[in-house]
C-alpha cells in the first residue's frame, strides 16, 4: 500500500503544480493555433444575439487601489455582467488634465479580479504610447514616439515594443494602442505633434514597422492609429470636428504609407479617426469612422487590412456633435462602416440597445455582427486567453522595470537629444561641485543667480521639470530654479527677469506636449495648441529680448517652439517631457553625452528635417580649474 501511495502522492503534486502555472497567462509571440480556433468558433455558436453584441464595446477601468467592495469596482463588475462586455480600456484617474498614476501590482489585482468576474475573458487594452510608465508608477520609462525619430534607430523601437509588450502582459494588458502612424506634417497640430516618429512618411513608416515586430513578439497586440491619417490637422478631435484636406495624391503619398507598411508588418488593429478627409468621402456629415468609403472600401478592400478596425473613442466631441440628437446612432453608423471595435461609447446603454435594435432589424445583418465577433474571440485566443486569463501577481518585480530595460530607455532619451542652435557662448555648462550631505530637516537651500533655470509648464502643480532640477542641482548646488505657469507668470514677471539679468547663464525649459482635449477659450470657440500660453510665452520673449546670446532654450516637448522665438540663440530639442528625457536634456548642457539627433520634422523659420549640430562628449570634469561654470 505505501508504494502505491507515494507515486499517487507525487502525481496528485505534480498535476496541482502543472494547474497552478496553467492559472496564469503565459505570454509568447501572437500566434491563432488550431485549438484557439475552435475555441473561438465554438464560442460564438454558443452565444446569444444579447452577448454578441456585448462584445463589441469596449469601456474605461480606471485603475487604482479597489477594495473588494469597493462601488466603483461592484458597478463596473454589475455593466460588464449586465451588457456581456467583451473589452476594457486601462487607464487611470484624472485630476483635470493630470494622471493620477498608479502602480503595477495595483492594476494587475483589478485586471485579475475583474477577469475573474466575467463569463468570458476580457480583452484589456491601453493607451501605452510611451510605454507602460504613460499610466502606472514604478515601470520602464520611455519617450514620446518623435524622440525616436530624432535618434533615427530602428532597433530602438523594435526594443521599445519587446520591452513595453513584457510589461504590459505582465499586469494583464494584451493590446496596445500604439504606433501613431500619423505623419507629423502641419507644425499647429495641437493633438498629434510629439506623438508621431515624425514628417517623413517612409522613416515613420519603418519606425510604425519595426515597433510592431518587438510587441508581437512579446506577446501584446498592436494598432496603428489615427486611420486614415491625423497629422495634417489643425484641430484637435476632441474639441471638434477636424478636416484633412489634402488631395488624393498627396494623402495617396503622405498619410496612408506608414499604414501600409503596419499591415505589412502584421499589425493586429487599426483605430479610425474622427476626420473629415474630402478627398475619400465628400459627405461633410461624415467622419472617417461614420464613412464605408474609408472603412471598408479604403481600408479594407483597398489596403487589404484583415484585421480589427477600431473606433477612436465615440465620445469625442469629433462625433458626438454630429449625433447630439441621437447618440446611440453613432455606435450603428460606425458598425456598418466597417468598425469591429466600439470604444468608449458616451452613453453605453443607448448604444447598446442601438446596435441591438439594429441588428434585430435587419439593418445590421448577422452574418456581419458573427464576423466581428468572431475576429475579437481570435485574437482573445491569439493571446492564449481560452486557456488562462489572469496574471501571476508574483513575477510582476522579476519582469517589470528591469535594470537593462530602465537603461535602454534612457539610451533612446540621450541619443534622440538634437541640437538646433549654438551661438558657442553657453554650452557646454560646467559643474560647479556636489551638494552636501546634511541632516533631516536642518538642510537652508541657499540659491545664487549664477545658474538661473526658469521652468514653464501648464501648471506648475505637475511633475514636470522635478527631475530637471534635482539633475541640476546635483551639479550645480545653488542653482535658482523658478517654476512658473499661466497662472503665476504675470506676477512673477518682474522677479524673474530681475534674476535672470543678474545671471551669468540661464535655462528656459519649456514643458509642452500634446493633450487630449485641453480646452483653450479663443475668439471662434474652445480650440486647443500646442504653443506656449500667452503669459508665459509673454516671458519667455521678454527673457529671450534680454538674455537670448546667454540663454539655452530646453524644448521639453513641441519642438516646434521656437518658431514663435525666433531670436533664441541655443536651443536643444527632447521632443519629450519623460524623466528620462529630462534627465538626457542636462547630460546633454553638461557635455556629459554627445549630441547626434536630428530633426524628424521642420520648425518653420528655424531649421529643416535633418538638421541637427553634433557635438562630442567632454572628456571627465577633473580639477579646480572645473569648478566653475563656464562657456565652452
Amino acid at each position: 500500500m505505501r508504494r502505491l501511495l507515494l507515486p499517487l502522492l507525487a502525481l496528485l503534486l505534480l498535476t496541482s503544480l502543472l494547474q497552478a502555472k496553467d492559472r496564469y497567462q503565459r505570454p509568447g509571440p501572437i500566434h491563432l493555433d488550431r485549438n484557439g480556433e475552435k475555441w473561438a468558433e465554438k464560442t460564438l455558436r454558443k452565444m446569444s444575439l444579447e452577448e454578441k453584441v456585448g462584445q463589441l464595446f469596449m469601456i474605461w477601468l480606471r485603475a487604482r487601489f479597489f477594495n473588494f467592495e469597493d462601488p466603483d469596482l461592484v458597478q463596473l463588475e454589475q455593466t460588464i455582467q449586465r451588457d456581456h462586455i467583451g473589452s476594457l480600456a486601462m487607464t487611470v484617474p484624472l485630476d483635470g488634465d493630470l494622471l493620477i498614476k498608479t502602480g503595477p501590482y495595483e492594476a494587475a489585482m483589478a485586471l485579475n479580479r475583474i477577469q475573474q468576474s466575467s463569463k468570458l475573458p476580457l480583452l484589456i487594452a491601453a493607451d501605452f504610447e510611451r510605454g507602460v510608465s504613460m499610466r502606472l508608477e514604478g515601470t520602464t520609462v520611455f519617450p514620446h514616439a518623435m524622440a525616436f525619430g530624432a535618434a533615427g534607430r530602428l532597433d530602438y523601437a523594435e526594443s521599445f515594443g519587446r520591452i513595453t509588450a513584457a510589461e504590459a502582459r505582465a499586469i494583464g494588458v494584451e493590446w496596445n494602442f500604439f504606433p501613431d502612424a500619423d505623419v507629423n506634417s502641419n507644425p499647429a497640430n495641437p493633438i498629434i505633434n510629439t506623438r508621431s516618429f515624425g514628417e517623413d512618411p517612409a522613416a515613420a513608416g519603418d519606425l510604425v514597422a519595426a515597433y510592431i515586430r518587438g510587441a508581437r513578439t512579446g506577446g501584446m497586440l498592436t494598432t496603428a492609429k489615427h486611420f486614415p491619417g491625423h497629422g495634417d490637422t489643425a484641430t484637435d478631435s476632441h474639441l471638434g470636428l477636424a478636416k484633412v484636406s489634402g488631395n488624393l495624391e498627396r494623402l495617396q503619398s503622405i498619410e496612408l504609407p506608414p499604414f501600409r507598411k503596419a499591415i505589412q508588418a502584421g499589425v493586429d488593429s487599426i483605430m479610425v479617426a474622427h476626420v473629415t478627409v474630402p478627398a475619400f468621402e465628400p459627405d461633410p456629415n461624415k467622419v472617417a469612422t461614420t464613412s464605408p468609403a474609408i472603412v471598408t472600401e479604403l481600408l479594407t478592400k483597398q489596403l487589404g487590412f484583415k484585421g480589427i478596425v477600431v473606433t477612436d473613442a465615440l465620445d469625442m466631441a469629433g462625433l458626438t456633435r454630429l449625433y447630439v440628437n441621437d447618440i446611440g446612432r453613432a455606435a450603428v453608423d460606425a458598425f456598418k462602416a466597417g468598425n469591429d471595435l466600439l470604444l468608449i461609447p458616451p452613453d453605453l446603454d443607448r448604444s447598446y440597445q442601438a446596435v441591438l435594435a439594429a441588428v434585430q432589424s435587419g439593418e445590421i445583418t448577422q452574418q456581419r455582427l458573427d464576423g466581428s465577433v468572431l475576429k475579437l474571440l481570435k485574437a482573445k485566443a491569439s493571446l492564449g486567453l481560452n486557456k488562462a486569463k489572469l496574471v501571476d501577481i508574483q513575477a510582476i518585480p522579476k519582469l517589470v522595470s528591469q535594470a537593462a530595460n530602465l537603461a535602454t530607455g534612457q539610451q533612446i532619451a540621450d541619443d534622440a537629444v538634437t541640437l538646433v542652435r549654438d551661438n558657442g557662448k553657453v554650452l557646454p555648462l560646467r559643474p560647479t561641485g556636489t551638494r552636501p550631505p546634511s541632516l533631516p530637516y536642518q538642510r537652508a537651500e541657499q540659491v545664487h543667480n549664477q545658474l538661473v533655470a526658469i521652468v514653464l509648464s501648464d501648471d506648475v502643480r505637475s511633475d514636470w521639470g522635478r527631475t530637471l532640477a534635482r539633475q541640476l542641482q546635483m551639479r550645480v548646488p545653488d542653482v535658482n530654479i523658478i517654476y512658473v505657469d499661466p497662472r503665476t507668470a504675470a506676477a512673477m514677471s518682474d522677479s524673474i527677469l530681475k534674476a535672470t539679468s543678474e545671471a551669468e547663464l540661464v535655462i528656459a525649459a519649456v514643458f509642452v506636449i500634446p493633450t487630449a482635449g485641453k480646452a483653450i477659450p479663443g475668439p471662434g470657440g474652445v480650440t486647443n495648441s500646442v504653443a506656449l500660453a500667452d503669459a508665459t510665452g509673454t516671458l519667455l520673449a521678454s527673457l529671450l529680448n534680454r538674455s537670448a546670446d546667454k540663454t539655452a532654450v530646453l524644448a521639453m516637448g513641441n519642438p516646434y517652439l521656437a518658431s514663435d522665438f525666433p531670436g533664441v540663440e541655443n536651443y536643444l530639442c527632447t521632443f519629450s517631457n519623460a524623466t528620462v528625457s529630462e534627465v538626457s536634456a542636462v547630460k546633454a548642457l553638461f557635455g556629459e553625452i554627445p549630441i547626434h539627433g536630428h530633426l524628424p520634422v521642420t520648425i518653420p523659420n528655424l531649421a529643416q528635417r535633418g538638421a541637427g549640430i553634433e557635438r562630442p562628449a567632454l572628456p571627465a570634469y577633473g580639477g579646480p580649474k572645473d569648478a566653475q561654470i563656464v562657456g565652452r
